[in-house]
C-alpha cells in the first residue's frame, strides 16, 4: 500500500530575483485618501439640502448653513458647470410655439 501512494514530486523553481523593477513601473499612483473631488462637493450640497429640508438645523444655524451652501454652489458652478446633453438644440432656452389659426392653415 505504501508503494501505491508514492508519486514523483515535481518542483517548480521560483525566480531567484524578484522583478521589482518591472512591477514598479506598472503600479498606479496612489490617490490621497483625504482628497475631495467635485463629486464629493456635489454630494455635500445635496446632504445640506436634505438635512435642512428635514429640519436637522436650528433656526439660528440656518444662516451659516445657507452661507456654506451658497458658497459651495458658486464654486461648483465656476469649476464644473453643468453639462447639457448634446444633440438637443437650445436645451436651456425656453421655446414657445404660436397657436395655429384658421388663416395659417
Amino acid at each position: 500500500m505504501a508503494n501505491e501512494n508514492k508519486e514523483t514530486s515535481k518542483s517548480v523553481k521560483a525566480p531567484e530575483k524578484a522583478t521589482a523593477q518591472s512591477t514598479a513601473g506598472q503600479q498606479a499612483p496612489q490617490q490621497d485618501p483625504t482628497a475631495l473631488s467635485i463629486g464629493d462637493l456635489k454630494t455635500l450640497t445635496t446632504v445640506l439640502d436634505v438635512a435642512s429640508t428635514r429640519g436637522a438645523f436650528k433656526a439660528s444655524e440656518m444662516a451659516g448653513v445657507g452661507y456654506i451652501y451658497n458658497k459651495l454652489q458658486a464654486f461648483l458652478a465656476k469649476v464644473a458647470p453643468e453639462q447639457r446633453p448634446e444633440g438637443i438644440a437650445g436645451a436651456g432656452a425656453p421655446t414657445t410655439v404660436a397657436p395655429a389659426t384658421a388663416e395659417g392653415q
